[in-house]
């Protein structure tokens, strides 16, 4: 972190930092905000005369629970991830994080390099659990895989940056979109640029050619593309 992070969020580290309204970061990692809420927060669920509560899956950074930091994003990225590939629900979700703290350590285990490594052999679905210590048989792991690659780290294992998804493919290839939460205050930009997303579609809804925003920006026209593409599915 250097200075300049430090006075700009008041000497917290930014990665931590409270960045994103629930809101934000469904647009995001395209879930409903009740789905960050349910796993930011936890929910009660009302059965007859049975009441049930549901713990949070993820500790929020920001002490007044109400916004989610970068690291905190980075968590719901793979959850999506987690959910998208065995379906599981809230309850057995909590139980998998809270097992894959207690065999990778620390308090954010989603959020850890060691997710990358580690993590891939831990995701092993037996019956109705997620998580198994012993690996019974090899598990595909394709979708869980595209999700963590979008995410970086630095050579010490601090993160740095997440590529969203830009399509409704898990196969997509290309990253034009990059969130980093030293960069516009963790806002969605053109890669390689500085440039809010958000700005560049307002430019083309109020009628500018790609090409021309392309010019402006000096970017490629396939970067320009992609922002414009992945603020429209966001917003649907």
């Amino acid at each position: 972190m250097t200075a300049e992070d430090t006075t700009i969020y008041a000497g917290r580290d930014p990665v931590v930092a409270p960045a994103y309204a629930f809101s934000d970061a469904a647009r995001l990692v395209r879930v409903p905000r009740s789905t960050v809420r349910a796993w930011c927060l936890g929910q009660g669920e009302q059965s007859n005369e049975d009441r049930r509560r549901f713990e949070a899956v993820i500790e929020l950074d920001d002490p007044d629970r109400r916004h989610v930091s970068f690291r905190n994003l980075v968590e719901l990225h793979v959850l999506v991830a987690i959910r998208r590939q065995y379906r599981i629900s809230l309850q057995n979700t909590r139980r998998a994080v809270t097992f894959m703290r207690d065999h990778l350590g620390g308090e954010h285990p989603l959020a850890s390099h060691r997710m990358l490594t580690d993590g891939r052999d831990l995701l092993v679905r037996e019956g109705s659990q997620l998580l198994n210590a012993s690996r019974s048989g090899q598990v595909e792991m394709d979708i869980v895989s595209a999700f963590l690659n979008r995410i970086e780290f630095d050579p010490e294992g601090a993160l740095l940056r997440l590529f969203p998804f830009t399509t409704s493919s898990i196969d997509e290839a290309t990253r034009p979109v990059v969130v980093d939460p030293r960069v516009q205050f963790g806002r969605p930009c053109v890669l390689g640029t500085g440039v809010p997303t958000d700005v560049l579609l307002e430019r083309f809804l109020a009628g500018e050619l790609i090409d021309d925003i392309a010019t402006d920006y000096d970017v490629d026209r396939g970067l320009v593309e992609g922002a414009i593409r992945f603020e429209r599915a966001s917003a649907a």
